[in-house]
């Protein structure tokens, strides 16, 4: 009788937020739901909510990044430039710039820090799955920005500590190579 072999990834794998979360315990059931599932506390309002702020913002960053943006942008400066003589270069006229740019940039500060926060949790959930897969890897790694500063700046001295000891082991080795040669 021939047996097939299905390989199929564990429900803990596709989400490795997860398995942070509990430790890297591997739990029944669904991996989790999707950002836009709905719940029936009225979670599911607040997710939409989130996820259409977050494609919203996601699509203007990636407009904002674009060349053709920046082309508008100094299109726009030169315009107004240009409509200077026109308005005698008044006190409006200046106000005009002023308010749109402190507008555009303020809009912009909330967007660029949405983005940049998904990336990062992006970054740190791959870096977990890499640190969580590497055998002899500390677990405990994977979950370093949920440490305090003096737990950080703790475990960077007994990384550097460590560092140190494989630098001179291997400065003993390379000598030791050397004088058998």
């Amino acid at each position: 009788m021939a047996h097939k072999l299905i390989r199929s990834k564990p429900q803990v794998a596709a989400n490795p937020a997860a398995r942070i979360s509990n430790g890297g315990k591997t739990t029944g059931g669904s991996s989790g739901k999707q950002s836009g599932a709905k719940t029936s506390n009225g979670a599911g309002k607040q997710s939409t909510w989130s996820a259409m702020f977050s494609n919203m913002a996601c699509g203007a960053a990636r407009y904002a990044g674009h060349p053709l943006a920046f082309l508008t942008a100094v299109l726009l400066v030169l315009i107004w430039a240009f409509t200077g003589p026109l308005f005698n270069y008044s006190d409006t006229w200046q106000l005009v710039i002023n308010t749109s740019t402190t507008i555009v940039t303020f809009l912009m500060v909330f967007l660029i820090q949405h983005t940049q926060n998904r990336d990062t949790l992006a970054v740190q959930l791959k870096l977990a799955e890499l640190i969580m897969a590497a055998t002899g890897a500390e677990d405990r790694l994977a979950t370093a920005e949920d440490l305090s500063e003096e737990e950080l700046e703790e475990m960077h001295k007994d990384y550097q500590r460590r560092a140190e000891d494989t630098l001179d082991r291997l400065k003993q080795h390379r000598a030791r190579l050397k004088h058998a040669s």
